[in-house]
């Protein structure tokens, strides 16, 4: 019934002819199209976004597209990172959070090759929300750190992330940020070749990664453009830098091996190499169609997504010797991912006050079934979604541009199986929301304010002890900015935002073993709503040679929820809870690029990102898993057809820890690359990266198994890029 509602939404919204939609414009555009946002897509791009690179960024690196209308990244007074081009190429991984580790900001979680989501300013899970093309990823990603989002980085033309108050506008769950994996699976564009084709192949030695990729486009005449795509991607067990489990987890276990008289236990718990379980393969599959004209287009895009991989185990002492470093019934434990999606999107010129509208919308079937040792099914989840999208587009009057729109999001959700530690549930959310920018000359303002009413609801259920609860939350939120311009290309701004987020489903209802994570986790459907007050700072600028941003932010939490490990166990598992206090989050995040000089048809640059974030909870002390101190420094040299880069990062110890976490030690990881395109023409480049040269152990602090999960050790990749 829902979906043949969405569909009738859907069809409601294309009745009208329409344009590229705005939150995610064609890609390839160039900043000198800024202006000039409205335009119809009919009018092909001059050149592609790759051709257009010189290296490190791409032509349209200094916009955002992720909006009601495109913007300079020096005007979003939130931080802001832009991926695409060969920079993306150089940086794509398997999963969304470590092709986006290096940015400023960002962190991610590890559970090996095929599971990392991103970690925006320490925040993650219910706070971060994953979007393709301003659509959310219609999973259960947000559920678990374990459970990967069905979104393939090697389907990405352009990776955005929004930091802070700006990305407000794509729901309540966004308060830590928003990342945007904008693809070309809904043409936006007609191209001006018979037959546009990508092709993207990769290898990765440290997980014996094979991936290939490719992309078509055709026009059909009359501007009808087919589009199709697929990728596929095998990895082996990663292998990683240094001890497979941390310091604390083998003095644990040299500690029992000498009370019990057992040394295999201290021999197993030193164990390095190749991490176990942690062997993928994925493929996906999409074709779309669009419908292009002077006054807008149409388009809509089917896609499959399957993916099967394993998840580390913990190592248990207690019942060590049994494969992979122990673990109990837990061990080995896989995923096996399917999920079928149809997008739409719609856009129609109107004229008038309103210079646009738009649409865009998805539905999914998820489900994802976590397999055991013997290859039995022990838990499956189901997810079936809906997300939809209305934006109208003001026209600019006088440097008054503004957007209103409404968003919908329907969840059913249900967990079956031996360890099912959620009850089935719905979720319903309605939202209206409006951006409204002020350009007065050297002084541009902008406010937001968005609100939404959620309705959640959990079936009784015997197994877990609950009655049927119904919850419902009504939540505003609203942002105010301005920025001044110092001097031409630099500006200085300052916004504040109050916010307020529903509980999620997953938060309230929880109760149960969860064997992805290897935990007992325990909700509360008691929880109020969670609600913040905001300051961000922030110092842009751009000019011939060189961009910077710094952002200094601070928010203060209401009955902000969060999970902690309470030191008890419930079935050899340990007990996580989630809890609702006061809490604070501050930090600081830059990056800086430089040419330093022109040699010999080679720019040399040098850049350096930085981010630090410091969080408490009122009472209790530090917050779980908050990454540490981090500086990356890189050093290029850029001509048409050759770059170089070696790059430093230093991530400093992580002593500040919450109850029953343990100390993450620092590391220094050296990573270097060549980009080389041999032909004139630009259709051909090709890549060797060498990632951890030093071969170093290293642990990301805001992974709940980074004791037993560790980075890639020294990794070799080539990619190959065929465009015609």
């Amino acid at each position: 019934m829902r979906f043949a509602l969405f569909l009738g939404a859907a069809t409601a919204a294309l009745a009208v002819p329409a344009v590229a939609f705005a939150a995610d414009p064609d890609p390839k555009i160039a900043p000198s199209r800024d202006k000039h946002a409205g335009e119809s897509p009919a009018v092909p791009a001059a050149e592609d976004e790759q051709d257009q690179d010189h290296g490190h960024e791409s032509a349209d690196s200094g916009i955002i597209v992720t909006a009601p209308y495109v913007r300079s990244q020096v005007d979003v007074l939130s931080g802001t990172s832009v991926l695409s081009g060969e920079a993306l190429t150089r940086q794509i991984k398997p999963t969304i959070g470590d092709t986006l580790a290096s940015l400023p900001g960002v962190s991610a979680s590890s559970f090996g090759p095929a599971v990392s989501r991103p970690v925006l300013r320490g925040f993650q899970g219910e706070r971060i929300r994953i979007l393709t093309d301003g659509i959310g990823s219609i999973d259960v990603s947000n559920t678990s750190a374990d459970h990967a989002a069905a979104i393939n980085p090697l389907n990405a033309d352009r990776i955005e992330v929004l930091r802070g108050p700006a990305a407000l506008l794509f729901g309540s769950s966004a308060i830590g940020g928003v990342v945007n994996v904008i693809d070309s699976r809904i043409p936006r564009r007609i191209p001006t070749e018979a037959v546009h084709l990508d092709l993207i192949g990769n290898y990765s030695s440290a997980s014996e990664q094979r991936s290939a990729a490719g992309h078509l486009d055709v026009p059909l005449g009359n501007g009808i453009v087919a589009h199709a795509d697929g990728s596929y991607l095998k990895t082996g067990d990663l292998r990683t830098g240094g001890y497979l489990y941390a310091r604390n987890v083998r003095d644990h276990a040299l500690a029992h091996a000498i009370a019990d008289n057992e040394p295999e236990l201290a021999e197993e718990a030193s164990v390095r190499g190749r991490l176990h379980n942690t062997a993928a393969r994925t493929w996906d599959a999409a074709g779309g169609l669009s419908i292009i004209r002077d006054g807008g287009s149409l388009g809509f895009a089917v896609s499959r997504y399957e993916s099967l991989y394993g998840v580390p185990a913990r190592f248990d002492v207690h019942d060590h010797g049994h494969g992979g470093g122990g673990g109990h019934d837990h061990e080995d434990v896989r995923l096996n991912v399917k999920q079928t999606r149809f997008d739409v999107r719609a856009e129609v010129e109107t004229g008038g006050l309103f210079e646009m509208l738009r649409f865009r919308g998805a539905a999914a079937d998820y489900r994802h079934d976590e397999i055991e040792p013997d290859g039995a099914i022990g838990t499956s989840f189901f997810n079936q979604g809906w997300e939809g999208r209305v934006e109208l587009v003001q026209a600019d009057r006088g440097g008054w541009r503004g957007a209103i729109g409404g968003q919908f999001l329907l969840r059913d959700f249900r967990v079956e199986g031996d360890e099912k530690f959620l009850p089935q549930s719905s979720t319903q959310q309605f939202g209206l929301f409006t951006l409204q920018s002020f350009d007065l000359g050297p002084l541009k303002a902008e406010a937001g304010a968005r609100y939404e009413h959620s309705d959640i609801r959990a079936k009784a259920d015997v197994d877990l002890g609950n009655p049927d609860i119904a919850r419902r939350f009504d939540a505003f939120s609203f942002s105010l900015g301005a920025s001044y311009a110092l001097a031409p290309g630099i500006r200085i701004g300052l916004s504040g935002s109050r916010t307020e987020r529903a509980p999620s489903a997953e938060e309230m209802f929880a109760n149960g073993p969860h064997a992805g994570t290897q935990a007992f986790e325990i909700g509360d459907p008691g929880f109020a709503k969670e609600s913040s007050w905001g300051l961000e700072a922030s110092l842009k600028g751009q000019g011939d040679g060189y961009s910077f941003a710094l952002s200094a932010y601070h928010n203060w939490f209401r009955n902000y929820i969060y999970d902690y490990q309470t030191g008890a166990e419930i079935d050899h598992l340990p007990v996580f809870q989630y809890a609702q206090a006061d809490a604070r989050y501050y930090g600081l995040e830059g990056e800086l690029s430089v040419r330093l000089a022109r040699l010999g048809g080679f720019d040399l640059n040098t850049d350096l990102v930085g981010d630090y974030v410091h969080a408490d909870i009122t009472g209790e002390g530090p917050a779980p898993r908050i990454p540490a101190l981090r500086l990356l420094g890189g050093l290029e040299a850029q001509s048409d057809r050759l770059t170089t880069r070696v790059e430093v990062e230093r991530v400093f110890d992580q002593k500040r820890i919450a109850g029953y976490e343990t100390p993450t030690d620092g590391y220094t990881m050296v990573n270097a690359s060549i980009s080389w395109k041999p032909f004139a023409t630009k259709a051909l480049s090709l890549t060797l990266s060498a990632n951890n040269l030093f071969d170093v152990e290293a642990r990301r602090h805001a992974s709940v198994l980074k004791d037993f999960a560790p980075l890639a050790g020294r990794d070799f990749r080539i990619s190959a890029r065929f465009q015609l």
